[in-house]
C-alpha cells in the first residue's frame, strides 16, 4: 500500500484544517519544498499535495504562492507527487503535467462540469484521478463548503463507468481530527468503483494504517496521512512499515 504525506497548501505555507475548515487552520511550516525534500529523505516515495488557496478560489497572492511550491516540489525528482485542488481546466492539467505532477487529482470538476471531466479522462488517462470528499455518504464540493445533491458510491460508480482509474475518498467528518478512519467506507466506495481506492481522513494511529493495507491492495491502493504525522503520532518511518514495507521497496 502506498503511503502519501500530504502537503496542504494555503498562500505557500504548509497547513492543516479541520475537516476542511478554512478557519480552523493550524500552520505547520513556511517552506513546502524543504518538507518534501525531508519526507523524501526519510523513505517516501509520493506526496499528496493540495492547493486549498485554488480550492477555496482565494486571491492571485496566495495562488502564486501554492503554484511556485507545487512546482518546485515537482521539480525535485526524489518523490512522485500526487497533486489537486482547484483544477478545472485543461490547461492547469497541461501545467501541472507539464511540471512533472505523477497524479492530478479533479474534485469539483467532477461534479460541476462532466464534460469537461470526461474530456480530461480521454485526454490524460492514468495521469488523473477523482478526488470525491463526502459527509455523511453526501459528496461535498468548492472546497467542501456545498453538497453536491449525490451519494459519495453513485459518483464513484459513475466516474468509474467514464474511464477513471484512480480515486481519494475523503472521509470529511473525519478529515484533520486524529480521530480514527472507518475502514468500511473506503471497503464501500472501492466497491462501487471497481477498483483500489486512496483513503483519506481520520488516520491517526499507525494502527489505523495497517488496518488499511490488510484490506489489500485490490482494495485500497494506499492512503493519505497529514496532521498525526506532523503532531507526532508516529514517525514517518513507522507509518512506511505499516502500509506494508513501502520503504524497502523505494528502489524498485
Amino acid at each position: 500500500m502506498i503511503l502519501f504525506p500530504a502537503i496542504d497548501l494555503v498562500e505557500g505555507r504548509v497547513v492543516r484544517l479541520e475537516r476542511g475548515d478554512r478557519g480552523r487552520m493550524k500552520v505547520y511550516s513556511d517552506d513546502p519544498v524543504s518538507v518534501a525534500v525531508e519526507f523524501a529523505r526519510r523513505g517516501a516515495r509520493w506526496v499528496h499535495v493540495v492547493d486549498l488557496s485554488a480550492a477555496f478560489g482565494e486571491g492571485d497572492g496566495a495562488l502564486a504562492a501554492n503554484r511556485a511550491a507545487i512546482e518546485k516540489i515537482c521539480a525535485l525528482g526524489s518523490v512522485k507527487v500526487d497533486v489537486g485542488g482547484g483544477v478545472r481546466s485543461l490547461a492547469r492539467i497541461d501545467e501541472l503535467a507539464q511540471a512533472g505532477a505523477s497524479r492530478i487529482a479533479l474534485g469539483t470538476a467532477i461534479v460541476r462540469d462532466l464534460p469537461f471531466a470526461l474530456q480530461a479522462a480521454d485526454r490524460y488517462g492514468s495521469l488523473l484521478s477523482a478526488d470525491i470528499a463526502a459527509r455523511d455518504g453526501v459528496v461535498k464540493v468548492d472546497g467542501w463548503r456545498e453538497g453536491a445533491g449525490i451519494s459519495a458510491n453513485d459518483l464513484a460508480c459513475r466516474l468509474a463507468d467514464s474511464g477513471f482509474r484512480h480515486l481519494v475518498f475523503t472521509d470529511i467528518a473525519r478529515d484533520g481530527m486524529q480521530s480514527g478512519i472507518d475502514v468500511s467506507a473506503y471497503r464501500s466506495i472501492a466497491a462501487a468503483a471497481g477498483f483500489p481506492v486512496v483513503a483519506s481522513g481520520g488516520v491517526a494511529s499507525l494502527s489505523d494504517i495497517t488496518a488499511l493495507a490488510r484490506e489489500g491492495v485490490d482494495v485500497i491502493e494506499g492512503c493519505i496521512t497529514g496532521r498525526a504525522l506532523y503532531e507526532g503520532a508516529f514517525s514517518l518511518e513507522d507509518a512506511l512499515v505499516a502500509a506494508g514495507g513501502e520503504r524497502k521497496e523505494r528502489s524498485c
